[in-house]
C-alpha cells in the first residue's frame, strides 16, 4: 500500500512539476508589461470615434438588455434605466438594484433566500454581472468615472487606445488596449487584468451584430482557442 501511495505522490509532482514549467514557458513567452501611452485630447477623439461607430446614443437610448455568458450558464436581464438586473444561474434568481443594494432579493429553487446564504449569492451575482456585462459593453464604458485614456504607438504604424480602469466593477486597476479599424470599429483589445497573471492577452471583438434598435453589440469573442459566445442578443427600449 505504501508504494502504492508514493508511487501515486510521485506522478502527483511529476505533473505539478510539469505544470509550473509549463506556465513558466507561457508567461515567459506571452507576457508583456503594459505599454506607456500619450493622454490628452488625441485619445479621447480616438474613444469618441470608436463610440459613433458603434451608436453610442442608440446605447444610451438602449432601455433593455438580454444575454447569457459561460455557454448559457449564466442570463441576464439588465434594466438600464431603472438601473436593475435579473441575474439566474443553476437554481438561483438574483434580482440586484445596482443603486440600492438593500432592494437586492435572491430566489433559490423559487424560494426567497436570507441571512448568509443570501449575501454569498448577491456577491456571487454581482461578480458575474461585473464580469460578463464588460464582454458585451466594454466600448461604452470607455468614458466611465475613474477611466484614463492614451494613445499608443502599434507596430503597424496605427495607434492604439489604451483605458485604465482606477474604480469599479469587482478589479479595480486593469487596463485594455483596444484596437481599431479605420472606421472606428473594435476589433480587439489586449488585457492587462488581475484574474490572469499573463499580460497582453488578445481577445476579439470583430463579431458586431446591429440589433433592432440600432445599437452594435457583440455576438462572441476568441481567446486563442476559447469561443465566448454572448447567447441569444436581445436589445429595446
Amino acid at each position: 500500500m505504501k508504494k502504492i501511495v508514493r508511487s501515486v505522490l510521485k506522478i502527483l509532482a511529476g505533473i505539478l512539476v510539469i505544470a509550473v514549467v509549463g506556465f513558466g514557458l507561457l508567461y515567459l513567452v506571452f507576457n508583456v508589461p503594459v505599454p506607456e501611452g500619450k493622454e490628452g485630447a488625441k485619445a479621447d477623439d480616438l474613444a469618441k470615434q470608436m463610440l459613433r461607430a458603434i451608436h453610442l446614443k442608440q446605447y444610451q437610448q438602449t432601455r433593455f438588455l438580454e444575454w447569457s455568458f459561460a455557454g448559457g450558464a449564466h442570463c441576464y436581464k439588465w434594466d438600464k434605466t431603472m438601473g436593475t438586473v435579473v441575474v439566474s444561474w443553476s437554481d438561483y434568481v438574483v434580482r440586484l438594484d445596482l443603486n440600492a443594494s438593500k432592494n437586492n432579493n435572491v430566489k433559490h429553487q423559487g424560494e426567497t433566500v436570507k441571512g448568509r446564504k443570501r449575501q454569498r449569492a448577491i456577491r456571487k451575482a454581482q461578480d458575474f454581472f461585473n464580469n460578463d456585462s464588460f464582454w458585451l459593453v466594454a466600448p461604452y464604458k470607455v468614458f466611465d468615472k475613474g477611466t484614463t485614456r492614451s494613445i499608443v504607438p502599434l507596430e503597424d504604424g496605427t495607434e492604439g487606445l489604451l483605458v485604465r480602469y482606477s474604480m469599479g466593477g469587482s478589479t479595480p486597476g486593469d487596463c485594455y488596449l483596444w484596437e481599431l479599424n479605420e472606421n472606428g470599429f473594435p476589433e480587439s483589445y489586449r488585457m492587462w487584468v488581475s484574474i490572469i497573471p499573463i499580460g497582453g492577452i488578445e481577445a476579439s471583438w470583430d463579431d458586431w451584430k446591429m440589433m433592432p434598435n440600432g445599437v452594435y453589440l457583440p455576438q462572441s469573442h476568441s481567446i486563442g482557442p476559447i469561443n465566448l459566445d454572448m447567447g441569444t442578443l436581445k436589445a429595446y427600449n
